[in-house]
């Protein structure tokens, strides 16, 4: 899928390291602003416990994750929306992403410095999402002009466009991101024609020292952010990334013994990749036979055809049918076989929609 998301936050909140424990890509980190100016796109595989269980199942030669883009946006400051520090360029990079990852620093380091001297994740984030919030002001004020002049001239689909312009004009006035404003079906495709950086679906990040990280809920900062986030019913995630950078370079059996030895019981980057994954709206099907077991990633919501042509286009093409079985039935039946001794395996048409965790053999004709 092509989907990615950004990670954003003020300069020196921890993105560059977070966004090195993701994909171990070695993004520069350093203390002071602007050090990430191109964005760096990474890679990151989804963990999934099925996949291993699969694995163990089916036995095959090779097992294959799915995976999806981060992209670290460099570090936005206050007056980005009117071009302070690299903004537009900045702007232009959150554009270009689906979903935003932002990370909020809840941490106190003398040794790293604030932009703005204190440690406030409150005044962090209206930060960022005032600059992103008048950037879209600036984008909605061009069309309103424009669909309030064919909308005087009773022009049908104008008037629809206006209506949902000035909505939005009234909601960014009063600092409200356009993903909080209600808008029904038909009204919610003309937003989305508008690409606005605060429709985009977000979650935060709560970057703790690793005194904390074992038990977060003594930060007050990290309070604040779940509270401020909860107006938005979006996910909080609270994350070390000093921490998650050391453990990106470990095995898995090392990376066990350390997170035991911290007292967590699993990392908070695997949580937050799941996270983001979730918010992309993105789900997994697999593939399981004796040469490879393979998770694919796959738009919520896509009938199993569509599915099919991520893997090839000739699946899609000649699609027949979809042998399929949730993942649930298989790890209880134990094997394909017995899974269709008890009847578990279906036979799936063209308007199916997969589930996540469906494994699935598609049968094809070209």
């Amino acid at each position: 899928m092509a989907l990615t998301a950004g990670i954003v936050g003020l300069p020196n909140v921890g993105k560059s390291t977070l966004f090195n424990a993701i994909t171990q890509a070695g993004a520069e980190s350093a203390n002071y602003p602007f050090c990430t100016i191109d964005p760096n796109v990474g890679i990151v595989e989804v963990p999934d416990d099925r996949l291993n269980k699969l694995t163990e199942l089916v036995k095959p030669k090779k097992t294959i994750p799915t995976a999806f883009e981060f992209t670290d946006i460099a570090g936005i400051v206050k007056g980005a929306s009117k071009g302070e520090g690299l903004g537009n360029q900045f702007l232009s990079h959150i554009r270009q992403v689906d979903a935003i990852c932002h990370v909020v620093r809840c941490f106190q380091d003398e040794n790293v410095t604030h932009v703005s001297g204190k440690i406030d994740p409150i005044d962090d984030i209206e930060i960022i999402n005032l600059e992103l919030i008048l950037s879209d002001l600036e984008t909605v004020n061009k069309k309103y002009d424009k669909t309030e002049k064919l909308a005087r001239q009773k022009d049908k689909d104008a008037v629809a466009e206006f209506n949902v312009m000035a909505k939005l004009k009234e909601g960014l006035e009063e600092e409200i991101p356009a993903r909080a404003i209600e808008f029904n079906e038909d009204q919610l495709k003309i937003v989305k024609g508008l690409h606005l950086l605060t429709s985009k679906p977000i979650l935060y990040a709560a970057n703790v020292s690793e005194d904390e990280i074992a038990d977060p809920s003594n930060n007050e900062n990290v309070q604040k952010v779940r509270d401020y986030a909860a107006k938005e019913n979006a996910e909080v995630i609270v994350v070390c990334a000093k921490i998650e950078e050391e453990i990106s370079e470990l095995d898995q059996d090392e990376k066990a013994m350390f997170l035991e030895e911290l007292g967590i019981p699993e990392s908070g980057l695997d949580q937050l990749i799941r996270a983001t994954y979730d918010l992309l709206g993105l789900a997994t099907y697999f593939t399981a036979g004796e040469q490879e077991v393979r998770a694919w990633t796959f738009q919520e919501g896509m009938k199993a055809p569509q599915a099919a042509g991520i893997i090839h286009t000739d699946f899609e093409r000649g699609f027949i049918r979809a042998e399929t079985v949730s993942y649930d039935d298989l790890a209880e039946a134990g094997a394909m076989a017995q899974a269709r001794e008890k009847g578990r395996v279906r036979l799936e048409g063209k308007e199916y929609i997969v589930q996540d965790g469906d494994v699935i053999h598609f049968r094809f004709n070209v």
